[in-house]
């Protein structure tokens, strides 16, 4: 159904489409404080160039495709934050194409991220941020094995207050047992 393969500077553009018309607000929920709203192609060109592509990065950027058309419908980040304990991240996972979303591509995107941390990268744990009120995704990452491990409050200022950030993760043995 969907595979990963690493992003490549001309697949940037996708994102782009995918963020016309979105708030600062939407920019925020998937990106973290990354970008500055309105997202352009400058802004993505310069973090694939100076971040994923610099020489010896710990950023993979992946395109999620249709396997069956190839078509690019979201990406998702996973990068090293921890060497010494052997620790990743999930970070800027979309689902761009939102006629996709809530048909468990998400959970099917997020348990290869995890097999490619665990088995290719040998992370111990991975780790990821959701905002509070993300309910949907955070019943994906809970249904593939992520737990909440703590809250904290006023995390983001938004343009209607203050967000609250989850805190997940998940152990490679719990990852394990979640596959077994």
């Amino acid at each position: 159904m969907i595979r990963l393969q690493l992003m490549q500077r001309e697949d940037l553009k996708k994102i782009i489409e995918w963020n016309i018309d979105k708030s600062a607000d939407e920019l925020l929920q998937w990106a973290g404080p990354m970008y500055n709203y309105p997202l352009t192609l400058v802004q993505l060109e310069n973090y694939f160039l100076d971040e994923i592509k610099k020489e010896y990065s710990n950023i993979f950027l992946y395109k999620i495709e249709l396997v069956n058309t190839g078509e690019i419908i979201g990406t998702v980040e996973l990068r090293e934050t921890d060497k010494n304990n052997k620790i990743g991240r999930v970070c800027r996972f979309l689902i761009g194409q939102e006629n996709i979303r809530g048909r468990g591509v998400g959970a099917k995107v997020l348990k290869e991220i995890l097999r490619i941390g665990f088995e290719d990268l040998k992370f111990e744990k991975i780790t990821l941020g959701v905002f509070d009120f993300n309910k949907s995704a955070i019943k994906c990452y809970e249904n593939v094995g992520f737990t909440k491990v703590k809250l904290i409050e006023n995390a983001r200022k938004s343009s209607n207050g203050y967000w609250g950030l989850y805190e997940m993760a998940i152990s490679k043995d719990g990852w394990k047992t979640e596959n077994s």
